[in-house]
């Protein structure tokens, strides 16, 4: 009862098959793989695109910075 068997996953592939069709299928696999392909080819541009490892880009100081368009707020607790 905890697994299935072969058949079991025969069964639901044969039904999947009938609702969708084989086309549709085939388009799906399709899309997948290359929406697959698309990701690993950005994951390869973005890391060359990357500074080294333990360069840091940003030097990060106690000083507020010139960006006027933050605003810095306290939070209050509710008495």
């Amino acid at each position: 009862m905890g697994s299935f068997s072969i058949w079991h996953w025969l069964i639901v592939l044969l039904i999947v098959v009938m609702v969708f069709g084989t086309k549709k299928l085939k388009n799906i696999g399709s899309d997948l793989g290359g929406a697959v392909k698309g990701f690993k080819d950005g994951m390869k541009d973005g890391s060359s695109d990357a500074p080294a490892a333990g360069t840091p880009t940003q030097q990060v100081t106690g000083q507020p910075s010139a960006d006027k368009s933050t605003i810095d707020v306290e939070a209050r607790q509710k008495s």
